[in-house]
């Protein structure tokens, strides 16, 4: 049974800031904040789980099953992360690219301890303890010292490429020779940039990252030695009650200074024919994959195309929905519709054949999905892009980046919008 226990916060700012320190002292750590930006479909302003009661960790094989028996037996809140890879799981295809990261495929935790931020009210859910367990550790992360160093606390990272400039034209090329075979429409292709034999601050780390970025799916993850440092913009699925809303993203323009310039681009991609495709192929395969737990005639495209803007840059954004039965297992929804659409390309299972011969690299938890389930089956998860990911026991840092090649993609163009996905997490690192 969890406690329930409500405060008032009357700095709720401070005291994020103060909540995420303190909560580096367990070995899990889930923290997801929507940094106050406006969306339509939000639960919390920031949601921190800690401190593991039960756990799941499994390689991709039945490693859906496996999860939606730890989901129905615990009945509580689960937070986890769920890699690319466990599309293996999902249909006949493998991963055997270079893997330096090393995070297990599928990781969800039973946390102890779950805080609940919307407004200035937190609600503190606790498993197996009293209320002075809640009090005392309000006080203490009241009183908790913001870290604030004056002078770096780590070298700038070396970035290596994974794939060289020339050789990532070559793949292109091959990519859209597929596509001009007819063998798929779009396929997103993406490509690592590392560092070995580095150590960094994870949380000084994603403290920078998400300071010049502000994205509404913004997460630091811990378990153990791997962290997750994440300023996704991207929703994957999110169920809430019988509703499931999924939000792809198809689409980028970079951001101005000067806002009649900044305008001008964000009419340069609401009219970009190439963009808007790329956007509207996604759609279709998304509505075909919810298409397969919804109650019949349900699906529906709230939004088309939508640019929202970012610190960043400006994204094309579609909001797709549906109805399920109140018995649709949750988990039922999360495999049917995973890998997310925005992440693969259409045909789905051909665009991630082609994809695992052209990259150089497993994608693991990049381009997977970090949320949580609550008790009653409801689920929020988003999509690992725009992150830096680290194992700290291999000193092993990465982040990787890619973008939808259709029959349309100039190579030089999807290049330079790969470095501009890459601008903050390589700013971070090597600044």
């Amino acid at each position: 049974m969890r406690t329930t226990k409500k405060y008032t916060i009357a700095n709720p700012d401070q005291f994020k800031e103060k909540l995420l320190s303190w909560s580096i002292q367990f070995d899990d750590v889930t923290w997801l904040d929507s940094n106050q930006y406006k969306q339509q479909y939000s639960s919390y302003d920031a949601v921190l789980a800690v401190d593991a009661f039960t756990c799941l960790q499994t390689d991709y094989q039945n490693a859906f099953e496996q999860f939606k028996e730890y989901q129905t037996l615990t009945n509580d809140w689960v937070f986890g992360y769920l890699t690319y890879d466990l599309k293996n799981d999902v249909e006949q295809l493998k991963s055997s690219n270079f893997d330096g990261l090393e995070f297990p495929d599928l990781y969800f935790f039973q946390p102890k301890k779950i805080f609940l931020l919307k407004g200035n009210i937190l609600e503190l859910q606790y498993l197996k303890m009293e209320d002075d367990a809640m009090d005392l550790d309000i006080e203490t992360i009241t009183n908790f010292p913001i870290s604030t160093p004056k002078a770096k606390t780590q070298e700038p990272v070396k970035i290596q490429l994974k794939i060289q400039k020339e050789e990532y034209f070559n793949k292109l090329n091959t990519m859209l020779a597929h596509i001009h075979r007819g063998d798929i429409y779009e396929a997103n292709f993406c490509q690592e940039f590392y560092a070995k034999n580095t150590t960094i601050n994870p949380l000084e780390t994603y403290n920078k990252l998400n300071a010049i970025s502000k994205a509404p799916f913004a997460t630091f993850f811990k378990s153990n030695n791997r962290y997750l440092l994440s300023a996704s913009p991207e929703r994957y699925i999110k169920k809430q009650g019988v509703k499931v809303i999924t939000q792809p993203i198809k689409g980028t323009a970079k951001r101005e200074k000067d806002l009649v310039l900044d305008n001008l681009l964000i009419n340069n991609l609401v009219s970009d024919e190439k963009e808007r495709s790329e956007n509207v192929m996604i759609v279709d395969l998304v509505r075909n994959d919810l298409s397969q737990t919804a109650t019949k005639g349900s699906v529906k495209v709230e939004e088309l195309c939508k640019v929202y803007t970012f610190n960043q840059v400006h994204q094309m954004i579609s909001t797709v929905t549906s109805t399920i039965n109140q018995n649709t297992h949750p988990i039922d929804v999360i495999k049917t519709t995973f890998p997310m659409g925005s992440m693969t390309g259409a045909p789905k299972i051909s665009a991630m054949k082609i994809i695992e011969n052209l990259e150089e690299t497993k994608r693991g938890l990049y381009s997977g999905a970090v949320g949580y389930i609550a008790p009653n089956g409801d689920f929020d998860f988003n999509v690992v892009i725009r992150s830096i990911l680290y194992n700290q026991e291999k000193k092993y840092v990465s982040y990787s980046v890619g973008g939808a090649i259709t029959a349309k993609s100039n190579p030089l163009s999807e290049y330079e919008e790969c470095l501009l996905k890459a601008k903050a997490m390589r700013t971070v690192l090597e600044n």
